[in-house]
């Protein structure tokens, strides 16, 4: 398994949000999470994802135990492992499309050149090969998703956490985002989790996992 998490539990306050989850991804599987708002979907991808940490359970991806990883060492593991794309593009608004793919490799420690030649090659799987010089403004919504999509995948990650990735899309490019998704495990044997409220998402993954108050039903 690429991710194994057991036995989950996150508190806000007197809110128990997970209630002990236990979740796993074989490589170049795609899983998504479905649920109504506040049954803990995206509090689970945090976790998972390492943004967040668990008030008990285990993780491990790719066989490393990340809850032991602190400061320095989980970021290093974070930028070269995981990939995330959210509903928000959160591109930087002064660089072209190919400066905001390959600033992550270049955060990574990857050669300019090495950097380079990698964000172009991405933005060309994700169809954007005419787009490299164009900032987020000059791009369209599905574009700039695009551009994100290939920008989480830079440093080769062993997991995409999708949270969301077509919520602010119209449906004709919504669809076009279904299918880069599956494209890029065709191509790369890509392992993708996504939390979606996109019923027609939910349908083309390998599996789907219904969250009801902090627990798989």
């Amino acid at each position: 398994m690429i991710i194994e998490a057991r036995g989950i539990h996150k508190r806000f306050g007197t809110l128990e949000v997970l209630k002990g989850i236990d979740f796993d991804a074989a490589p170049g599987e795609i899983v998504s999470i479905v649920g109504a708002s506040g049954a803990g979907k995206s509090t689970l991808l945090q976790i998972l994802g390492t943004l967040s940490t668990p008030d008990a359970g285990s993780l491990t991806i790719e066989g490393e135990d990340v809850l032991r990883l602190k400061g320095e060492r989980l970021a290093a593991f974070r930028g070269r492992r995981i990939g995330f794309v959210f509903q928000a593009h959160h591109l930087l608004p002064e660089f072209s499309a190919e400066e905001n793919v390959l600033i992550p490799a270049l955060i990574a420690g990857s050669p300019m050149k090495e950097a380079r030649a990698k964000a172009v090659r991405l933005l060309g799987e994700v169809g954007l090969s005419d787009r490299l010089d164009h900032k987020p403004s000059e791009l369209s919504g599905g574009e700039q998703q695009r551009v994100a999509i290939a920008r989480a995948l830079v440093n080769d990650p062993a997991v995409l956490f999708a949270d969301e990735p077509t919520g602010n899309l119209d449906s004709a490019t919504k669809q076009e985002i279904h299918r880069l998704l599956f494209d890029l495990r065709e191509r790369l044997g890509q392992t993708i989790v996504i939390v979606t409220h996109d019923p027609e998402l939910a349908a083309l993954c390998d599996r789907t996992l219904t969250m009801k108050d902090g627990l798989f039903v």
